[in-house]
């Protein structure tokens, strides 16, 4: 019997953002597909609904792979109806599944499984991000989130920063949004003057920013990034 496939379904950044968020196909494929792995359940039924789902929600079978439930994710039903011929779809709560995202440890079964993964074009605030800063994209690294300790994140920034002067390498790194404040702060203390720093906030919003400055440009600068989505970007 021929199985079916894993589908990895990118989500809209920001409210509202649904219309550039995704293509034609993603209508073709959410109404073929009605067993989803999802990192938040309502955030995905919410994209389902605007992005032009005709199948009846109460149809659909939600395999939940929130941050509470993973770790006993049962593998063997995920993919039961997988292994049957049927499709499956992956959501993440927000942007490309899989990316900086838990997804990828479902991505990884279903090739342990020898289940065919088709990965979608859709919004990531990481690349859009890179895209728009105007730093190296052909070297580029994502770091994640930098250490909480102060000591050690004021290392790391000297590591990347030093690391960007030597390979030419873009350096990436997310922080919580009720920490950006903070971040920024110890961005501009520790890196160099002339090293520049690109912040990409809000991306695919109204209101959305992608700015890049030197620090020393940035010291003179007034903004608030508390609780708002933000990409940090280095280039020294």
């Amino acid at each position: 019997m021929q199985k079916g496939k894993l589908f990895l379904i990118p989500v809209p950044l920001s409210e509202g953002a649904e219309r550039i968020s995704y293509t034609l196909v993603h209508q073709d494929i959410i109404n073929k597909i009605d067993e989803y792995v999802v990192e938040n359940e309502k955030t995905a039924r919410k994209f389902l609904k605007a992005a032009g789902l005709s199948i009846p929600q109460s149809q659909l079978i939600i395999h939940d792979y929130g941050k509470h439930t993973r770790e006993k994710m049962d593998y063997n039903q995920v993919f039961a109806n997988v292994m049957k011929g049927k499709d499956l779809g992956l959501m993440s709560e927000a942007g490309c599944p899989a990316v900086a995202d838990p997804g990828s440890d479902i991505v990884a079964e279903a090739h342990r499984r020898g289940i065919q993964v088709v990965p979608m074009v859709g919004p990531s605030s990481i690349l859009l991000a890179l895209m728009g800063s105007g730093f190296n994209g052909q070297k580029f690294s994502f770091q994640g989130y930098l250490p909480i300790d102060k000591g050690e994140r004021s290392k790391k920034i000297k590591d990347l920063e030093n690391q960007s002067t030597r390979d030419k390498v873009t350096q990436i790194f997310i922080e919580t949004p009720f920490r950006n404040n903070q971040m920024l702060s110890e961005l501009l203390r520790i890196a160099k003057p002339s090293t520049k720093l690109c912040i990409a906030a809000n991306l695919t919003s109204p209101d959305e920013m992608v700015l890049t400055k030197r620090i020393s440009e940035w010291q003179n600068t007034t903004i608030d990034l508390h609780k708002i989505p933000a990409i940090f970007l280095l280039f020294a």
